[in-house]
């Protein structure tokens, strides 16, 4: 039989003949992106028995409106058939198209131990950087394929980080020690491709140029040229790693020092605060924990407290005081009967999130209110990966949930009245710490 599958631009049939383990595609849109997906995953199931690809989307109406139904359209009944209860298309040579999208942490649990030869991860940069490499634990397997992972991006959105790290300024990690866990330059190949590239888009939507064209100056930088600076900045566009970003450091015995945190199921995200004699504030350590009921919660965190740190009080949202409809009790009583008590903080996301940007504002002497030690690597990331809401550009996006949780935590620091240290409050107290006179401070 004859099957057309239709025709290649020159940039698309780069992205096809690529090799490397890695390989993203795009830039600009309208560069013919979402067809290229289609193509090589179909083409390469047809032409490699036993192929497993998977497809990923960010949400279940993009899957089914760019893959799904084209795909099954596409492919002849005498070459593959639909398996719509499981989301996979299975075709007459042993090859299997799964159909996925990610829908935070139970998708982890969805596709934890599944194999794959071939992954695509279409719009990339609407993805976490955590979501990427859980990802890229499934390609594996006994099948003799090369194990690739192909994506496709355009600038902006909640994965532009670390896109742009790998693919656009090839900032890899190296030198951890383990050779496993480095970041190989050769696995990476980048294929910018923009409109102009696309020519049956060009021909058949000549307005398409033009309202590109039409758009703000940096989304039209980024969006018609597949310009990776101009859309730099998530919500927090005041945060900038050279400047909130701090080495580790001895916190002054002196500074008061406060913990928040934000709890769930899903998750416990919890921030340890200090405040110096100006009043600035410094993150200096963090813990998330997923799937810990509260009394689990309570105790990892008494742990993660130092027996010398006066924690001046630990800031909480309000729904930890809301009574479970079983028991009657509270989260929060839970939390004090295991030697955490709380303190309420408020929880109008907007002007919560506007005093976080406050917070990381340069004062008069150009440093800014708020920093965080370099050890704080969930926050860090957080806070550079959450978007503006699509709805309401004051406050910032509930999705993908997974970059909220610390985001959340700080919030709540940040609304709640905490007071500057003050020095003159302490003095050197012999052996307080267990050791030699003159060791440790004491307060009052």
């Amino acid at each position: 039989m004859e099957w057309d599958l239709g025709v290649a631009n020159e940039k698309q049939k780069l992205f096809f003949l690529a090799r490397t383990t890695f390989v993203a595609y795009g830039g600009a849109k309208g560069g013919g992106k979402t067809w290229a997906v289609r193509t090589k995953a179909v083409a390469g199931a047809v032409a490699n028995p036993g192929l497993r690809v998977l497809i990923m989307r960010r949400t279940y109406p993009e899957l089914e409106e760019n893959h799904i139904r084209p795909i099954v359209s596409l492919v002849p009944k005498e070459i593959g058939t639909f398996a719509a209860s499981v989301r996979r298309m299975n075709f007459w040579n042993g090859s299997s198209i799964k159909f996925g999208h990610w829908a935070g942490d139970q998708s982890e649990l969805e596709y934890q131990g599944q194999e794959f030869d071939w992954i695509f991860i279409d719009e990339a940069t609407q993805f976490t950087e955590r979501t990427f490499n859980y990802l890229k634990g499934c390609l594996r397997g006994a099948s003799p394929y090369q194990k690739r992972m192909y994506l496709t991006c355009n600038p902006g959105g909640v994965g532009h980080r670390w896109v742009k790290r790998l693919f656009i300024d090839r900032d890899y990690r190296t030198g951890s020690g383990d050779p496993e866990g480095d970041e190989v330059p050769g696995d990476y190949t980048f294929i910018p491709a923009t409109v102009e590239d696309n020519e049956f888009l060009l021909k058949n939507s000549p307005e398409y140029l033009r309202m590109l064209s039409q758009m703000p100056e940096n989304v039209r930088r980024a969006y018609r040229y597949g310009d990776w600076d101009a859309l730099e900045g998530g919500y927090f566009s005041e945060f900038r790693a050279d400047t909130h970003v701090k080495e580790p450091m001895e916190i002054p015995p002196y500074w008061r020092r406060y913990r928040a945190i934000d709890y769930g199921l899903d998750m416990l995200a919890v921030l340890w605060v200090a405040v110096d004699e100006r009043g600035r504030c410094h993150v200096y350590r963090e813990w998330t924990r997923e799937k810990l009921i509260v009394s689990e919660a309570a105790r990892g965190i008494l742990e993660r407290t130092m027996p010398y740190e006066n924690i001046e009080a630990t800031f909480a949202p309000l729904d930890l005081w809301s009574r479970q409809k079983d028991t009657g009790r509270t989260m929060e009583e839970i939390f004090r009967s295991c030697g955490v008590p709380l303190i309420k903080a408020g929880n109008n996301r907007v002007q919560g999130h506007m005093l976080v940007k406050e917070m990381l504002a340069k004062r008069a002497d150009g440093e800014p209110g708020l920093t965080v030690s370099a050890d704080c690597r969930r926050l860090i990331g957080d806070i550079m990966a959450i978007q503006a809401d699509d709805t309401d550009p004051n406050d910032c996006a509930r999705e993908p949930h997974e970059v909220t949780h610390t985001v959340d935590a700080l919030r709540y620091f940040c609304v709640s009245r905490v007071a500057a240290a003050r020095e003159s409050e302490y003095r050197e107290e012999p052996g307080f710490f267990g050791g030699e006179p003159g060791e440790g401070y004491l307060e009052y």
